[in-house]
């Protein structure tokens, strides 16, 4: 069965550019020109990934994103004209996997969401046996790979598909120094085009859902001037 995407554009003559696009590559689509039919129909028949834009009206891309992540672990691509630092940074700790700008290439487009659907079919790969990250009691957390999933105090953690390939590529082995670029390359699939605050913006969402302290984080540590190393405590 093709791939379901819904597309959320308030700009017709863009949502009708992407749909066709999309239809020609084999996915199926639908499409919202605002947050409260996306969601509606996000909710009536959960797509296996998104397209958004950030400035659609009265409730915003942003509040689109949150409420889907509060439903739904699928990658989500912002496509917006906003290409500031901190549009950029916002959309991605709203929830989103993945940022374009406009204007944009068709070809772009589709090269990220077959690296999502690469990212969707590879997500539970067993990398090894399941690797301990915090023996503490009080907060045992565990990367289980051969579920794609990591377990503290018993209960899966909700990360993202992008959250567990991130983690998951940083324990092969463990106590690798990984740079900003590698991590592109490896977990986006398209480190030319990507830009390195992606990155930092994952680790940081990352680091709110299994470290005791984000602020201080231990498991997943910053080798300054390098990358990120994870260190099994």
């Amino acid at each position: 069965m093709s791939m379901h995407v819904l597309v959320v554009e308030d700009d017709d003559r863009i949502r009708t550019v992407l749909r066709l696009a999309l239809e020609d590559e084999g996915y199926r689509v639908a499409e919202a020109a605002d947050t409260p039919t996306a969601l509606e129909l996000a909710r009536a028949e959960p797509p296996d990934l998104m397209m958004v834009d950030l400035m659609l009206g009265e409730v915003d891309g942003y509040t689109c994103i949150r409420e889907v992540r509060r439903i739904s672990d699928i990658p989500i691509i912002i496509v917006s004209a906003r290409s500031d630092t901190h549009d950029i940074v916002a959309g991605l700790e709203a929830g989103a996997d993945d940022y374009v700008t406009k204007p944009f290439q068709v070809k772009e487009i589709t090269a990220r969401l077959r690296a999502l659907r690469r990212r969707l079919r590879t997500s539970t790969d067993p990398v090894e046996p399941d690797i301990v990250l915090d023996r503490d009691p009080e907060h045992h957390l565990v990367l289980s790979t051969a579920r794609g999933a990591a377990v503290l105090d018993g209960k899966d953690v909700p990360l993202t598909v992008t959250e567990y390939r991130l983690l998951a590529e940083l324990a092969q082995p463990t106590g690798r120094v990984l740079s900003r670029p590698s991590l592109l390359e490896s977990v986006w699939e398209h480190g030319y085009y990507g830009d390195e605050r992606i990155v930092d913006v994952h680790i940081r969402r990352l680091r709110t859902k299994i470290e005791r302290d984000p602020g201080k984080p231990q498991i997943v540590v910053t080798v300054r001037g390098m990358g990120y190393r994870l260190d099994p405590r």
